[in-house]
Protein backbone atom coordinates (compact mmCIF):
# COMPACT_ATOMS: atom_id res chain seq x y z
CA UNK A 1 0.00 0.00 0.00
CA UNK A 2 2.81 2.43 0.85
CA UNK A 3 4.59 1.71 -2.42
CA UNK A 4 1.38 2.57 -4.29
CA UNK A 5 1.11 5.95 -2.56
CA UNK A 6 4.80 6.69 -3.04
CA UNK A 7 4.52 5.99 -6.77
CA UNK A 8 1.18 7.77 -7.16
CA UNK A 9 2.11 10.96 -5.27
CA UNK A 10 5.90 11.36 -5.56
CA UNK A 11 5.78 15.17 -5.65
CA UNK A 12 3.88 15.32 -2.36
CA UNK A 13 6.48 13.24 -0.53
CA UNK A 14 9.41 15.07 -2.13
CA UNK A 15 7.90 18.42 -1.14
CA UNK A 16 6.92 17.64 2.44
CA UNK A 17 9.34 14.88 3.41
CA UNK A 18 12.64 15.71 1.74
CA UNK A 19 14.99 14.50 4.46
CA UNK A 20 12.67 12.01 6.20
CA UNK A 21 12.34 13.88 9.50
CA UNK A 22 8.71 15.10 9.06
CA UNK A 23 7.55 11.58 8.16
CA UNK A 24 9.33 10.07 11.16
CA UNK A 25 7.84 12.70 13.47
CA UNK A 26 4.34 11.94 12.15
CA UNK A 27 5.03 8.23 12.66
CA UNK A 28 6.16 8.82 16.24
CA UNK A 29 3.15 11.01 17.06
CA UNK A 30 0.74 8.34 15.79
CA UNK A 31 2.71 5.61 17.61
CA UNK A 32 2.67 7.49 20.92
CA UNK A 33 -1.03 8.32 20.52
CA UNK A 34 -1.96 4.64 20.14
CA UNK A 35 0.16 3.65 23.15
CA UNK A 36 -1.94 5.76 25.53
CA UNK A 37 -4.27 3.47 27.53
CA UNK A 38 -7.24 5.83 27.13
CA UNK A 39 -7.09 5.68 23.32
CA UNK A 40 -6.97 1.90 23.40
CA UNK A 41 -10.13 1.94 25.50
CA UNK A 42 -11.89 4.37 23.18
CA UNK A 43 -11.02 2.24 20.15
CA UNK A 44 -13.10 -0.54 21.67
CA UNK A 45 -16.05 1.60 22.70
CA UNK A 46 -16.34 4.25 19.96
CA UNK A 47 -16.67 3.22 16.34
CA UNK A 48 -15.27 6.52 15.06
CA UNK A 49 -12.05 6.03 17.05
CA UNK A 50 -11.76 2.47 15.79
CA UNK A 51 -12.14 3.70 12.20
CA UNK A 52 -9.46 6.32 12.90
CA UNK A 53 -7.19 3.55 14.18
CA UNK A 54 -7.50 1.60 10.94
CA UNK A 55 -6.86 4.77 8.92
CA UNK A 56 -4.08 6.26 11.02
CA UNK A 57 -1.87 3.22 11.48
CA UNK A 58 -1.40 2.15 7.85
CA UNK A 59 -1.83 5.52 6.14
CA UNK A 60 -0.67 8.20 8.60
CA UNK A 61 2.06 6.08 10.20
CA UNK A 62 3.02 3.32 7.77
CA UNK A 63 3.32 5.30 4.54
CA UNK A 64 5.48 8.09 6.03
CA UNK A 65 7.63 5.50 7.81
CA UNK A 66 8.35 3.67 4.58
CA UNK A 67 9.12 6.90 2.74
CA UNK A 68 11.28 8.29 5.54
CA UNK A 69 13.23 5.17 6.43
CA UNK A 70 15.25 5.12 3.20
CA UNK A 71 15.97 8.86 3.50
CA UNK A 72 17.41 8.65 7.02
CA UNK A 73 21.07 8.08 7.74
CA UNK A 74 22.14 5.05 9.74
CA UNK A 75 22.71 7.25 12.79
CA UNK A 76 19.17 8.66 12.63
CA UNK A 77 17.72 5.18 12.16
CA UNK A 78 19.55 4.00 15.27
CA UNK A 79 18.29 7.02 17.23
CA UNK A 80 14.71 6.16 16.18
CA UNK A 81 15.20 2.56 17.30
CA UNK A 82 16.61 3.77 20.64
CA UNK A 83 13.58 6.07 21.14
CA UNK A 84 11.17 3.21 20.40
CA UNK A 85 13.17 0.96 22.74
CA UNK A 86 12.93 3.46 25.59
CA UNK A 87 9.18 3.94 25.00
CA UNK A 88 8.62 0.18 24.92
CA UNK A 89 10.64 -0.36 28.06
CA UNK A 90 8.83 2.43 29.92
CA UNK A 91 5.37 1.26 28.85
CA UNK A 92 6.26 -2.33 29.62
CA UNK A 93 7.23 -1.41 33.16
CA UNK A 94 4.11 0.74 33.52
CA UNK A 95 1.77 -2.05 32.41
CA UNK A 96 3.52 -4.79 34.41
CA UNK A 97 4.13 -2.87 37.65
CA UNK A 98 0.85 -0.97 37.81
CA UNK A 99 -1.26 -2.39 40.64
CA UNK A 100 -4.49 -1.09 39.12
CA UNK A 101 -6.24 -1.67 35.82
CA UNK A 102 -5.19 1.09 33.38
CA UNK A 103 -7.64 0.22 30.60
CA UNK A 104 -11.31 -0.25 31.46
CA UNK A 105 -11.96 -2.68 28.62
CA UNK A 106 -9.01 -4.97 29.28
CA UNK A 107 -8.51 -7.39 32.14
CA UNK A 108 -5.55 -6.95 34.47
CA UNK A 109 -3.95 -10.13 33.11
CA UNK A 110 -4.23 -8.75 29.55
CA UNK A 111 -2.56 -5.54 30.72
CA UNK A 112 0.30 -7.51 32.26
CA UNK A 113 0.64 -9.60 29.09
CA UNK A 114 0.84 -6.42 27.02
CA UNK A 115 3.48 -5.10 29.40
CA UNK A 116 5.58 -8.22 28.98
CA UNK A 117 5.16 -7.91 25.22
CA UNK A 118 6.51 -4.35 25.36
CA UNK A 119 9.42 -5.48 27.54
CA UNK A 120 10.19 -8.35 25.16
CA UNK A 121 10.16 -5.98 22.21
CA UNK A 122 12.50 -3.59 24.05
CA UNK A 123 14.91 -6.45 24.81
CA UNK A 124 14.85 -7.58 21.18
CA UNK A 125 15.58 -4.03 20.01
CA UNK A 126 18.52 -3.80 22.43
CA UNK A 127 19.86 -7.09 21.06
CA UNK A 128 19.49 -5.73 17.51
CA UNK A 129 21.32 -2.52 18.43
CA UNK A 130 24.13 -4.52 20.01
CA UNK A 131 24.29 -6.73 16.93
CA UNK A 132 24.65 -3.85 14.50
CA UNK A 133 27.16 -2.17 16.80
CA UNK A 134 29.53 -5.14 16.90
CA UNK A 135 29.28 -6.37 13.31
CA UNK A 136 30.53 -4.86 10.08
CA UNK A 137 27.33 -3.96 8.23
CA UNK A 138 29.16 -3.07 5.01
CA UNK A 139 29.91 -6.77 4.51
CA UNK A 140 26.16 -7.46 4.19
CA UNK A 141 25.21 -4.69 1.75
Amino acid sequence: MAKFFLLRFPNFFETWNQNGIPGILLFLVILVYWMIPRTMDEALTLTSVEVFKFISLPFLAGVPLRDSWRKLSTFKRNILIIVITIMSFGLGLLYVKSPVQLCNNYLLIEQITLGWGFLTMAICLVIYLLYISFTDQSAYE
